[in-house]
């Protein structure tokens, strides 16, 4: 009934469709398996896209070909660059989305995408041959072959819903968990764990009286996440902001008795950085209230998701406990929060391609290897479907390293520190986040994306022009002279020390407060240069001036700590044969299998001294 494909993704969240999509425009034969072909790319969550680190992973995402960023744009109905208070490196862009619509342009773009099938049905197993997946088997019996298997299960795995003392299997809200696949692989020698996450309940927008809560508009020139020609929002729709009180705090409370986080019902370890309400009134007791976003979920549904108030109590506290918060006192829930548990793999079992060390070409990403998020996953997915696909042709695998984007320094914690409760990104987890900014994404990845095939021709000639058209300006300023009586004006008005005699433009961008919209105020012909280049090559243009020297300082830094990257170490080694290595290193060595000895060294447990004795064994 099947042929064989090249690669079967399984699950059709946001690492399975990235995951397909990459395959497939990659020239794979892919077959993308999911229990319901309606909820193809949902958000099971919050109603966004992007946020602090997240927006640089999807920016990145999109860089490297993927589809998250262009169909953030065609859905998006809000924008806000967060953290524009900071420097560069910690803007984050953010998107409030359509949900109903995100989810049909996913589904779009991937029926749209040639050399991609689609199949419904639940996989209840994998089939493996002489220590290599050689397909998949589903719930009805059928055997699909395929030279490459994605598992992109996300919460589904022996999934449990937790509504107060009620519990009941299911992998999202009304749909069925997936059972055989984590009973499989711990017999081939895998490692399972528990994890939970939750989502808050969902609201009549109807029945709250807006005028009671803050207003939160996106802003005032919307940007967007695709380095392609995607549109530019024209109108956008307010979030709003609320507030617990120590009246929704006792109700709260009343219910703790049959909460199954307390009682102990739920084993798995939940998002640190996202906790539920009662989760907060434990560890933040001392406060008396709590923000809360309020979010539409579309342009023109009334349904209204309440970002902070992530509870798996039971329905009746919530709804009470809901009614107390200001502005909120008719409201009508359409469905009560709820905690979900589900199965995942500890993620040191895979290597920097995302090809689990145990069968060979069976890939995970996504929630499977232990994070959270959409953007997370997507990533995730993006490199499973590209190393999957290089694995096939028999070329050299991906791998980003941690100097060249977010998507490195994820993978690479994962696969060597290992988690043990939902991994989320943060900026803080970017030792070299100067260079791994959000702006300059696609100059740093559609390159090595249009090497591989994945990047089109029209994206990287777009690359191309843009930056030649930032030379031009970069050696226009480092030539052109502003005259004091041009430039002067314009310094008094910020109150900044006027010129003397005439200076580079170059070297006035350096100083505080000083923009690049204010020389080109003063310039006449850099204003000339400047009039066709669009606002985000111009903001780069500033950046790159202005942090010059600490740019320059981190990248020396990284060619330093990627050196150790270029020193293969035998894939095959014995580590248990050096004595001399310490008995954790020898013992996570062995576990980890390290590719290099760059990754060698940012395993947990593996000392410096351990390095030394790997450096002088391969004649370093």
């Amino acid at each position: 009934m099947f042929p064989e494909y090249d690669v079967i993704v399984v699950g059709a969240g946001h690492a399975g469709c990235e995951a397909a999509a990459a395959a497939a425009n990659l020239g794979q034969k892919t077959l993308l398996v999911t229990m319901n072909m309606n909820t193809i790319a949902q958000m099971s969550c919050n109603p966004a896209m992007g946020g602090v680190a997240k927006g640089q992973l999807v920016r990145e995402i999109d860089a490297l070909g993927g589809y998250s960023g262009i169909v953030t744009d065609q859905t998006m109905i809000q924008f806000r660059m967060l953290n524009r208070s900071k420097g560069p490196a910690m803007w984050s862009p953010r998107a409030q989305s359509d949900r109903m619509r995100f989810a049909e342009a996913w589904r779009l773009k991937l029926e749209q995408t040639e050399n991609l099938d689609f199949w419904q049905e639940m996989v209840g197993g994998l089939e493996v041959k002489d220590g290599r997946v050689v397909g998949v088997r589903t719930g009805m019996g059928l055997v699909i072959p395929g030279k490459s298997v994605i598992l992109t299960n996300g919460t589904f795995l022996n999934g449990i819903i937790h509504i107060g003392e009620k519990q009941f299997g299911g992998g999202r809200a009304g749909e069925k968990s997936a059972t055989g696949i984590t009973e499989q692989l711990v017999e081939l020698g895998f490692r399972a764990g528990r994890m939970k996450t939750g989502t808050p309940p969902r609201l009549d927008g109807r029945s709250i009286n807006w005028s009671l809560l803050e207003e939160q508009p996106g802003d005032e020139v919307a940007e967007k996440f695709s380095f392609t020609d995607t549109p530019r929002l024209t109108k956008q729709r307010p979030c709003h902001i609320g507030y617990t009180n120590p009246e929704v705090h006792a109700i709260l409370e009343t219910g703790f008795h049959a909460s199954p986080m307390f009682a102990g019902r739920i084993q798995g370890i939940g998002p640190r950085y996202c906790p539920s309400i009662e989760d907060k009134l434990v560890r933040f007791s001392d406060k008396t209230r709590h923000q809360l976003f309020v979010e539409p979920e579309g342009w023109d549904t009334v349904e209204i998701y309440l970002n902070g108030f992530s509870s798996s109590l039971p329905e009746d506290v919530q709804y009470k406990a809901l009614r107390k918060i200001v502005g909120f006192e008719n409201v009508r829930m359409f469905r009560p929060g709820y905690a979900i548990e589900y199965d995942f793999f500890p993620p040191d079992q895979v290597k920097l391609t995302l090809e689990t060390q145990l069968v060979e070409n069976l890939y995970f990403a996504g929630q499977i290897n232990g994070t959270t998020g959409y953007e997370e996953a997507a990533c995730q997915g993006l490199m499973a479907g590209i190393n999957a696909a290089l694995k096939n042709k028999e070329q050299d695998p991906f791998i980003l390293k941690r100097d060249e984007a977010y998507i490195g320094v994820l993978i690479d914690d994962l696969v060597n520190k290992g988690t043990e409760e939902p991994y989320r990104m943060f900026t803080s987890r970017a030792e070299y986040r100067i260079l791994l900014r959000q702006d300059n994404a696609d100059l740093r990845l559609t390159e090595k994306s249009y090497a591989l095939g994945l990047a089109d021709e029209a994206r990287y000639q777009r690359l191309k022009e843009k930056k030649e058209s930032m030379e031009v300006l970069l050696k226009a300023m480092e030539k052109v002279s502003l005259e004091p009586e041009q430039i002067n004006p314009v310094l008094e008005r910020i109150e900044s020390s006027p010129l003397n005699q005439k200076v580079k433009a170059g070297s006035v961008i350096t100083r505080p407060n000083v923009t690049l919209d204010m020389i080109l105020e003063a310039s006449p012909e850099l204003r000339e240069i400047a009039r066709d280049m669009e606002p985000e090559f111009l903001e780069q243009v500033e950046i790159g001036m202005k942090y010059e020297g600490y740019i320059r300082k981190e990248k020396e830094l990284a060619d330093k700590m990627i050196r150790l990257d270029d020193i293969i170490l035998p894939e095959k080694f014995d580590y248990r044969k050096l004595k001399s290595l310490s008995w954790e290193g020898r013992e996570k060595l062995e576990k980890v299998r390290p590719a290099s000895l760059g990754q060698a060294s940012r395993i947990s447990g593996v000392t410096p001294a351990d390095i030394s004795v790997l450096m002088v064994y391969i004649g370093r």
